[in-house]
C-alpha cells in the first residue's frame, strides 16, 4: 500500500495552521495577512510538510489475508482458554453413531371366518288321541303344557269344550320354565306376628305411657315390649308402635264379647299355584299365613274342590291351625290326573243343628283360590306321550 501526499508547493498558517497555497496572501479561515512573510515561511514549509509524512507499508493481498487469519484464530483460542478457566464452556458429549435397525416385514395374517349361529329346528308336537272323559285341563296337566297352547295349536274354540273321543290334537313340547322356589314357611309366631295390626303414634308435650295406653286400649307392656322401652317414661317427638291386636277385650255387661270386625283375606303360602303331585297317597300339605289370634268360636274353613270331577265333588274342613293335610280318601286313585282348587276364609261358630253339629257363618274373606294337580296310584306308571 502507498500514501498519495499533495506535490504541489504549499504553506502553513501562522497562526491556525491551516494549510493552503504559496500564492495566497491571506488565510481563508483565520483571515491572517500572508505577504509579510511570504519568503520566510517558504522553507519552514516544506519541511514540516516532509515532517508530516506517515511511514509507508506496502503488502500484497494474499500476506494480508493470511495475517488476518492468523490474527483471527489467535484471538478464538485466547477466548475458548478463558472461558474454559471460568467453567463457561461445556464440551460436547461424544454421541454415538446411530445403528441402523432392520424394518420388519409384516406378513398378513389370514381372518378366521365368524361362525354363523345355525338355529336349531323347532320341536316337533305331539300326536294325540282323545280318550273317554279327556278334558283339555287333563290333557294340558299330563303333558305339562297350558290350555291355551293346546287350543291355539289345534284352533279351537277358546273353551276348548268341543272335544270328542277319537279326535286327534297335536300336543306341543313343554317350554321349561324355572320352578319358583316355595315360600318359606311361617312359624305361628311369626304368623301372628306379621297379622297383627300396627299404627305408628307420635309423642306430644305432657303425654304418657299409661295415657296413650288407655287412649289406643293397649296394655302398657305392650307397648313397651313393642318399643324396646326401658321404663314408662316417654318423650315428645318420638314415634311409638301400637300394637292394636294386643287389645284387650272390651269390658262390659254383657257376657258375648262384642264380634271383632270381619278378618281379612288369609294368604295362601304352600303349594304354589299349579303345583303336581304324583302318588298323592302320600298326603298333600296346604298352608297359609294367620289373620290373626282367632277366638275359641273361630276357625279357618278350608273348602277343596275336584274340577276334574265337575259340579259337587268338594270337601270343607274346619281347623284352627294354619295347615291342613288333604285327606287321602278325597284324593284320586287312578293315574289320570285331578285338578282340584282350593280356598280359606275365617268363620265362626253361631250355634248348633240338630244333630248336635257346629253351625259356621264367614267371618272374613275368601282368600285367592289356587290349583294343584293330583295324580298316580302307588306303583302306578307315570303316563307317556302317544
Amino acid at each position: 500500500m502507498s500514501s498519495d501526499l499533495p506535490t504541489s508547493p504549499g504553506k502553513i498558517c501562522p497562526t491556525c495552521g491551516t494549510r493552503i497555497s504559496v500564492s495566497a496572501v491571506r488565510c481563508p479561515v483565520c483571515r491572517t495577512d500572508l505577504t509579510a512573510s511570504r519568503t520566510s515561511l517558504a522553507e519552514p514549509i516544506e519541511r514540516i510538510t516532509q515532517a508530516g509524512r506517515m511511514p509507508e507499508i506496502t503488502l500484497s493481498l494474499p500476506v494480508a489475508l493470511v495475517a488476518l487469519a492468523f490474527f483471527l484464530g489467535l484471538g478464538a483460542v485466547l477466548v475458548f482458554f478463558v472461558l474454559r478457566s471460568t467453567g463457561r464452556v461445556v464440551e460436547p458429549t461424544p454421541t454415538a453413531s446411530p445403528t441402523l435397525t432392520p424394518t420388519l416385514t409384516l406378513t398378513p395374517t389370514p381372518m378366521t371366518p365368524t361362525p354363523t349361529n345355525t338355529p336349531l329346528p323347532s320341536p316337533t308336537p305331539y300326536d294325540y288321541t282323545v280318550a273317554a272323559t279327556d278334558t283339555c285341563i287333563a290333557i294340558a296337566a299330563r303333558f305339562e303344557v297350558s290350555i291355551t297352547s293346546i287350543v291355539l295349536l289345534n284352533n279351537l274354540p277358546a273353551d276348548c269344550g268341543t272335544l270328542f273321543v277319537g279326535q286327534k290334537l297335536l300336543i306341543p313340547q313343554p317350554t321349561p320354565t324355572n320352578t319358583p322356589l316355595p315360600t318359606a314357611t311361617l312359624s305361628a309366631a311369626d304368623a301372628t306376628e306379621q297379622a297383627c295390626e300396627k299404627v305408628t303414634y307420635t309423642v306430644q308435650e305432657n303425654d304418657t305411657l299409661s295415657g296413650i295406653a288407655s287412649r289406643y286400649a293397649v296394655p302398657i307392656a305392650a307397648i313397651r315390649e313393642y318399643n324396646g322401652l326401658p321404663s314408662d317414661v316417654v318423650y315428645s317427638e318420638i314415634n311409638l308402635i301400637i300394637p292394636l291386636c294386643k287389645r284387650a277385650p272390651t269390658p262390659g255387661p254383657s257376657p258375648t264379647s262384642t264380634p271383632p270386625p270381619p278378618y281379612a283375606a288369609p294368604n295362601l303360602l304352600l303349594p304354589v299355584d299349579g303345583a303336581p303331585f304324583s302318588q298323592v297317597d302320600k298326603g298333600i300339605s296346604l298352608q297359609w299365613a294367620s289373620v290373626g289370634t282367632l277366638r275359641e268360636n273361630e276357625a279357618y274353613a278350608v273348602t277343596i274342590e275336584d274340577v276334574t270331577e265337575g259340579q259337587g265333588r268338594k270337601t270343607v274342613k274346619y281347623v284352627t291351625d294354619t295347615k291342613l293335610i288333604v285327606p287321602t280318601d278325597f284324593l284320586p286313585n287312578d293315574v289320570r290326573p285331578h285338578v282340584f282348587r282350593w280356598t280359606v276364609e275365617s268363620v265362626r261358630q253361631t250355634g248348633t243343628n240338630e244333630s248336635g253339629e257346629p253351625i259356621w257363618d264367614s267371618a272374613g274373606a275368601v282368600s285367592t283360590p289356587r290349583v294343584f294337580i293330583g295324580s298316580g296310584v302307588p306303583g302306578a306308571a307315570t303316563p307317556t306321550p302317544q
